[in-house]
């Protein structure tokens, strides 16, 4: 057989239980339904961590290098991406949407580029984007659309038009359902008539000082004490910001299926991280909760069975798999697993543990059943029975019975510090106060609709001036 094209599509800040196939029967994504039951999917999936509050940047790093973030640069300079190796080896390599790692990186991996947005956020409605051509970024501009259509729109006309002889990469990068969760109304509308129920670890308060302010932006999106109300409310407008990038999904596999690749074209959906929303009493993704750190990621195409694995992975392990799949050599300094091996039934599994740290604030690490997390900044440890509580909700770590795998895990999360160049102690001398005093008040999001403004402030809106001032400054350094 021919080397497979491969279409990567990669949301953003898309939590592992929002996919309705995967058991939420609260959320319409007949288009991800189709492909998880055609696909084989890694249901234990992991984000490596993060070393700054912008989750999505390192985590996309790790993605591109197959690498932790202690090994390499936010910005991919020194190592060498698979898209990079996969252009050097014979594929045409295409992109369309968010590339937040520098632009440097970003013309080494991709030879053709349409409504890339060289950033973190912006108004869905109007993406500051641009275009690669001759190893050059042209025509920048404002997206006309939503942000979801326009990327959609740009990976289809790439699909239509190719006709090379080389195999195609084609990377679709979108940037829903990140905030501003600023939904199509229709898309919205079904979901606050009929709001989701709150998750279960949902509390209005996190308990303690995690050591990620609570005055970052994330946390600033909703009031403290977290209300009921406002979180159903935010619920369904990051609902509708799925179903809606759902519906672009779903144009872009149709248009990949009339297309003359459709028999060698292997699809790939992952996530960057997840999102709290409520869980744990917070909203945002800086915490090594399973809601953050715990993403989708699956598989379909020729010669990939329909299924799924509960084997403990990492969004790195992309790397060594794309490669794999497509006869591109690998480098030799990876820390990622070919994952085939578990689909093609040779291993149930390719490591032991999962390792998540998060700055130099929070450590976790998990086997198949516990999870330790530990706090050094106030020597805190909290150990969960992931098999009894995937929720993590009933810190064990203080019962006698328990005393033992704590240490255990303790060990392990040492060993595991060990493999990944990790040499933050996990203690003080000198711990800070476990209490917090959050400060946050919701403000006015100067990106969200006006509708949205309404329901939230009473009309209170930001100056047309002042966002025409900002989006020019978007534009002109890239977000």
């Amino acid at each position: 057989m021919d080397r497979p094209n491969v279409l990567f599509l990669f949301p953003e800040d898309m939590r592992a239980d929002c996919i309705s196939a995967y058991g939420n029967p609260h959320i319409r994504t007949p288009e991800l339904d189709n492909l998880v039951n055609r696909g084989f999917s890694f249901r234990q999936n992991y984000c490596a961590g993060a070393n700054s509050g912008a989750v999505c940047v390192p985590s996309r790093a790790m993605l591109m290098t197959g690498k932790p973030w202690f090994h390499i640069d936010d910005g991919m300079t020194k190592d060498c991406i698979f898209p990079e190796l996969m252009r050097e080896q014979g594929y045409a390599t295409f992109i369309t949407g968010k590339w937040h790692n520098g632009d440097s990186s970003v013309l080494r991996g991709f030879e053709y580029g349409q409504s890339l947005f060289l950033g973190g956020m912006s108004d869905h409605t109007r993406v500051p984007v641009q275009d690669i051509s001759d190893g050059e970024f042209i025509n920048r501009r404002f997206g006309n659309k939503f942000s979801s259509e326009l990327f959609a729109d740009s990976a289809i006309e790439f699909l239509e038009a190719y006709n090379e002889d080389a195999p195609f990469f084609a990377y679709c990068a979108f940037t829903a359902p990140h905030d501003p969760r600023q939904p199509p109304r229709a898309y919205v509308a079904e979901y606050y008539d009929n709001p989701p129920p709150l998750p279960p670890n949902f509390s209005q308060m996190h308990e303690f000082d995690n050591g990620n302010p609570c005055a970052t932006r994330d946390e600033e999106l909703a009031g403290w004490p977290r209300t009921e109300s406002i979180i159903r409310d935010q619920l369904a407008e990051y609902y509708g910001m799925i179903t809606h990038l759902d519906d672009q999904l779903g144009r872009i596999l149709r248009s990949l299926q009339h297309s003359p690749h459709a028999n060698n074209t292997i699809v790939i959906l992952a996530v960057d991280h997840g999102l709290a929303i409520g869980s744990h009493g917070l909203l945002g993704k800086q915490n090594i909760y399973e809601h953050s750190m715990h993403v989708p990621l699956l598989f379909a195409g020729p010669n990939i069975p329909s299924g799924e694995s509960h084997a403990l992975t990492y969004l790195l392990d992309v790397f060594p798999t794309i490669c794999s799949l497509t006869g591109t050599t690998l480098p030799d300094d990876l820390f990622g697993h070919d994952l085939q091996p578990i689909w093609g039934k040779k291993r149930d599994a390719v490591r032991a543990s999962i390792f998540l740290p998060y700055r130099n604030l929070q450590r976790s690490v998990r086997n198949e059943r516990w999870k330790l997390h530990c706090y050094p900044e106030i020597n805190l440890r909290l150990l969960f029975d992931l098999q009894n509580d995937p929720h993590e909700m009933e810190d064990l770590a203080n019962q006698p019975e328990h005393r033992s795998t704590v240490r255990e895990m303790l060990q392990l999360m040492k060993k595991c510090q060990e493999e990944f160049g990790d040499e933050l102690p996990l203690s003080t001398s000198d711990p800070k106060s476990y209490e917090w005093e959050p400060i946050c008040k919701r403000t006015p999001d100067r990106w969200q609709p006006q509708w949205i403004r309404d329901k939230y402030f009473g009309g209170s809106t930001t100056s047309e001036q002042s966002i025409k001032e900002e989006n020019a400054e978007i534009l002109a350094y890239g977000g």
